[in-house]
């Protein structure tokens, strides 16, 4: 078996892929707090109300943007399954040329996503991570990185307003019935999810204008992918799997 970990900002997702089959799944809570042997217990037991057994873990992959959960992590893998894990960074494998004026400032999840992308559509395509920050990959027509864009995640938006303005609550983010909110919830919440489905429209069509890639497919993946897509008029696909199945691409390229 192979254990494939996405440490983001917000959560942490782990998946075991038998061959190519992705047989179990969890995603935890992002805590820099947390220790080696925390992270080391949680994981054991995780496994374990899976009925799954962690000596059968051959090989583990792992793709971080917060450097202090990769190092417990790593300390953890290495204590609780006797394992060193590939990490996702400098000097690996991925088959596809980074295009980025400087290839170590792209984040190891948007390279993930890439690898992905393309063994997906084996073509143009541009991935939307809706995670902490909003990221919009563009994978050119032979598989190159060649760069996006970032923006505020909705959930920042949403603090923002509620922390930064006097009198605005902290709502729920869910889709309004109506852009034309009634009353300052509804508003809020218009703004929040209309809005953001303008800006994502948005700046796909510029990346697609700005390339001038034909077809380019659309790929949303994160937390918020499914309720965006609902209304965006560009995201084709949704796969919430889709940084995992990378990740499991990659190890296979370098193992």
């Amino acid at each position: 078996m192979l254990l494939v970990i996405d440490v983001g900002n917000t959560n942490v997702v782990l998946g075991v892929y038998q061959g190519e089959e992705l047989v179990r799944h969890w995603r935890l809570a992002t805590c820099v707090a947390q220790t080696g042997d925390e992270y080391g217990i949680l994981i054991v037991n995780l496994f374990h109300l899976a009925d799954l057994q962690t000596k059968d873990v051959e090989a583990v992959i792992l793709a971080s943007v917060v450097p202090p959960i990769q190092s417990a992590l790593v300390r953890a893998l290495k204590r609780y399954f006797n394992i060193q894990p590939l990490i996702v960074g400098p000097g690996i494998k991925t088959g596809i040329t980074i295009r980025y004026n400087n290839p170590r400032e792209v984040g190891a999840d948007r390279i993930v996503n890439a690898v992905a992308a393309f063994h997906i559509v084996q073509g143009a395509a541009i991935v939307v991570d809706f995670g902490t920050a909003t990221t919009f990959d563009l994978v050119g027509p032979t598989g190159d990185y060649m760069g996006g864009a970032i923006a505020p995640g909705l959930g920042l938006s949403m603090d923002a307003l509620s922390e930064k303005t006097a009198k605005l609550p902290r709502i729920e983010l869910a889709k309004p019935k109506v852009v034309i909110g009634r009353d300052t919830v509804g508003s809020m919440q218009s703004g929040l999810f209309w809005g953001y489905v303008g800006l994502v429209d948005g700046l796909i069509d510029r990346m697609i204008a700005e390339s001038g890639f034909s077809p380019v497919r659309v790929i949303a993946t994160g937390g918020l992918a499914r309720l965006m897509a609902t209304e965006s008029a560009r995201v084709e696909t949704v796969d919430e799997f889709l940084t995992l199945n990378g990740l499991r691409l990659l190890y296979e390229r370098n193992c």
